[in-house]
């Protein structure tokens, strides 16, 4: 069954619409609207199953900006650990991502659940650069279990809509998109440039009438 799943992903992330439309049947209005994001900036997705390569994932995303192989699991349970081969997987997924500077995700489909059924969580991985390491701060990585195991957990996922409205939407939107975090970081820092700019001049100002009002008394002492 995870292969239809597979397929679902993969239909959404290329952005068709038959399959956006068919995963957000009974999701909310907020959600189909930000799930429908990708329709106007979809991804490239390869299907990696079976192609013998340990730690590409099922799926592999790909885009000018950014790429990520996906790891797709689904269950109706809540929780699901890692143990044996899915163990093994986990750690080729992290070998791989750090070996070619990746940042790997997790796909978890709830079975039975109404609304928005997907949720992604990060591979923590080393030596992330450019706009995956600023993506790394906002989707939320796999959690640890006491012994601290990575392990999944559905409810601490990112939803499935607010990872693609955070990809995907137009600058202005509610979500910010990723294409827009170089710009906002340029803005910031120009900004800060024309404040310190600002702050310099009139601290200059400052102490010029400082050693002036400090002067003052000593002309008119000699009048």
């Amino acid at each position: 069954m995870t292969g239809a799943y597979e397929r679902e992903l993969r239909e959404v992330l290329s952005g068709t619409e038959k399959g956006v439309t068919a995963v957000t049947r009974s999701c909310t209005q907020e959600e189909k609207t930000r799930m429908r994001c990708v329709l106007q900036r979809p991804f490239l997705v390869v299907r990696a199953a079976g192609s013998g390569m340990e730690g590409s994932g099922d799926l592999v995303a790909l885009r000018g900006d950014c790429s990520f192989p996906i790891e797709v699991k689904s269950t109706r349970a809540e929780k699901l650990y890692f143990s044996g081969r899915t163990k093994d997987q986990l750690n080729a997924m992290i070998r791989e991502g750090e070996r070619s500077g990746l940042m790997p995700l997790y796909a978890h489909r709830r079975k039975g659940v109404r609304g928005d059924s997907w949720r992604l969580f990060r591979v923590e991985t080393e030596g992330l650069k450019g706009t995956l390491a600023r993506l790394a701060k906002m989707i939320p990585p796999l959690p640890l279990n006491r012994n601290g195991s990575p392990f999944i957990d559905w409810e601490q996922g990112m939803p499935l809509n607010r990872f693609l409205a955070m990809m995907c939407s137009p600058v202005g939107g509610e979500d910010v998109p990723v294409n827009a975090l170089k710009e906002r970081a340029q803005r910031t820092s120009t900004a800060t440039m024309a404040e310190d700019r600002q702050q310099s001049a009139m601290d200059i100002l400052a102490e010029l009438e400082r050693r002036r009002s400090a002067a003052l008394p000593v002309f008119k002492g000699k009048e």
